[in-house]
């Protein structure tokens, strides 16, 4: 279960899922310290739940493609003694692939996507490790999975945030920080409609508080890895347990057989 004595920052507050997260948060009795550019919105979001939850709310604008706005950030992760929980949540979507003509949009992904998030990342696993303990809930996608489904870089960078929780897990879990990745797949948020895409043109969306609600319960159960559409979580079981078989085999003095044939 998460503990309400703990202040939890999350990344990416002003809209969708990090709202939402900010929101059941603050209904579990979290301090919040709220990260997004957009000043006004986390502004209005603060004032609600202030109003609606009595917690106490912190407004950290910031827009972590910026140097000095993500050294902000970072620098609250680390010496802020009240943070337990980082939400790690902030990024985006882009229109078209690598055939585009304009391929900026697909770095500045890998901006957000990849080195922010592993910066605050860092900046947390410190903060914790001094402090004892804490939580680390990375948002990654089922398009980590399936990379196929978009072009362009977003699945490698999703791909890139499940892998870095599992080797966060590995090495921080035993000193006391948990550590989940959590992947969903099509959720409402404005993500659709920035990315160039309609989301009215997909199947199986689901909504955004019931998303949230269910990666919650993951990390209450202490999940490394959260699914929330997955119906089976057998096939996830038998998928990392399919890959935890194949890496005793890597370690090879030479080439397999059938290279050397």
């Amino acid at each position: 279960m998460s503990d309400p004595t703990r202040t939890a920052l999350v990344t990416g507050a002003s809209s969708g899922i990090g709202a939402t997260y900010a929101d059941r948060l603050a209904r579990r009795g979290h301090s919040l310290v709220l990260v997004a550019r957009d000043a006004a919105r986390l502004e209005a979001l603060a004032a609600r739940l202030r109003a609606e939850t009595g917690v106490a709310v912190d407004v950290l604008p910031a827009d972590l493609t910026d140097p000095a706005g993500l050294a902000a950030v970072e620098g609250r992760l680390r010496d802020d003694a009240g943070i337990g929980l980082l939400v790690n949540n902030a990024g985006a979507a882009a229109p078209a692939g690598f055939s585009a003509p304009d391929l900026a949009p697909q770095y500045r992904l890998v901006d957000l996507n990849v080195v922010a998030l592993t910066r605050l990342a860092g900046a947390a696993a410190q903060g914790f490790l001094a402090r004892g303990g804490g939580s680390l809930i990375n948002i990654s996608s089922v398009v980590a999975l399936a990379p196929e489904w978009l072009p362009g870089v977003y699945g490698a960078t999703k791909a890139y945030v499940l892998t870095l929780s599992q080797a966060l897990q590995s090495e921080l879990g035993p000193r006391g920080v948990y550590v989940q990745a959590v992947l969903p797949a099509a959720t409402r948020t404005e993500i659709w409609e920035r990315s160039g895409r309609a989301v009215e043109s997909l199947q199986g969306v689901m909504e955004v508080g019931e998303m949230v609600d269910a990666a919650l319960k993951g990390f209450d159960r202490r999940e490394a890895v959260t699914i929330p559409s997955l119906p089976d979580e057998g096939q996830w079981d038998a998928f990392e347990a399919a890959r935890r078989a194949m890496v005793p085999n890597f370690a090879q003095e030479h080439a397999a057989a059938r290279y050397r044939a």
